[in-house]
C-alpha cells in the first residue's frame, strides 16, 4: 500500500485523539468481557478495523491481528502500527475475503452503528471462526419499541453531512446469534457520547458469543 507516512499519522492521532475525548470505552469492555477467554498468540480478525483500535488491547495481549476495512486510508493507519495482514473490503458484501474456519476469534467494535441490517457480519463470522470461537462487539442499544434509527448532525461528524446511525435490540442479537448457530457469552450495556462535551449520549451494549 502507497502511502504518505505523515497524513498517515495525522489521522491516526486525530482518529483515536476524538475517541479519548468523546469517551469511547467499547474497545476496553469488549476486552474485559473476552479476555479470560483469549490465549496470547491466538489468531483474531478485526471486521471493519478502522485504525486498529478495537484489538490493540488484543494485540498487546499477544494475539496475532488481522483486518478488514472499507477504508483504505483506515487500512494504513493500520499498517504503521505493524499490523500487516489487512484486506479492503466492504462488510456489507459476501464472501469475506478469507476461508472458512481459519479464525480462533474475531472482534468488531465501532462499526456496526453504521448499518441496519447485520446478517452478513453474523453470516461471515460464523464462517471464518473455529468451533469454540468468540465473535466480541459493540452495538448501538436500543428497547423494542425505539426507532432504529438517529440521525448525528454536522456538528458531532465534522463533516457537511448528518450521518445516520442504528441502534439494535437484545431481540434482534438473539435472532442473529441463533440463527449463525452462536452462543451468548457474556453482555454489558454501556454509555457512548456523540460529542467532546459528552452531553449527547447513546447507549450501547457489548456481547460476547461463542460459535458453536
Amino acid at each position: 500500500m502507497a502511502r504518505d507516512d505523515n497524513q498517515v499519522k495525522t489521522l491516526l492521532a486525530a482518529y483515536e485523539e476524538e475517541a479519548e475525548a468523546t469517551g469511547w470505552f467499547g474497545p476496553e469492555v469488549v476486552f474485559g468481557l473476552s479476555y479470560a477467554y483469549v490465549q496470547s498468540n491466538d489468531l483474531m480478525l478485526d471486521i471493519g478495523i478502522g485504525t486498529g483500535l478495537g484489538s490493540d488491547l488484543f494485540r498487546k495481549a499477544g494475539l496475532e491481528i488481522h483486518g478488514m476495512d472499507n477504508s483504505q486510508q483506515m487500512l494504513e493507519a493500520c499498517l504503521s502500527k505493524g499490523i500487516k495482514s489487512l484486506q479492503l473490503h466492504d462488510l456489507r458484501i459476501s464472501p469475506y475475503p478469507y476461508k472458512s474456519f481459519s479464525y480462533d476469534h474475531a472482534v468488531c467494535t465501532g462499526v456496526m452503528n453504521f448499518y441496519r441490517d447485520l446478517s452478513v457480519i453474523f453470516k461471515e463470522g460464523a464462517r471464518l471462526l473455529k468451533a469454540g470461537g468468540l465473535f466480541a462487539f459493540v452495538v448501538g442499544d436500543r428497547a423494542e419499541n425505539e426507532p432504529a434509527e438517529i440521525v448525528v448532525g454536522p456538528e458531532h461528524t465534522h463533516t457537511d453531512e448528518p450521518v445516520t446511525m442504528y441502534r439494535h435490540s437484545q431481540e434482534e442479537i438473539s435472532i442473529w446469534v441463533e440463527n449463525n448457530h452462536f452462543r451468548l457469552m457474556r453482555s454489558l450495556p454501556f454509555t457512548m457520547f456523540l460529542d467532546r462535551e459528552q452531553i449527547r449520549k447513546v447507549e450501547a451494549k457489548a456481547y460476547v458469543i461463542r460459535k458453536l
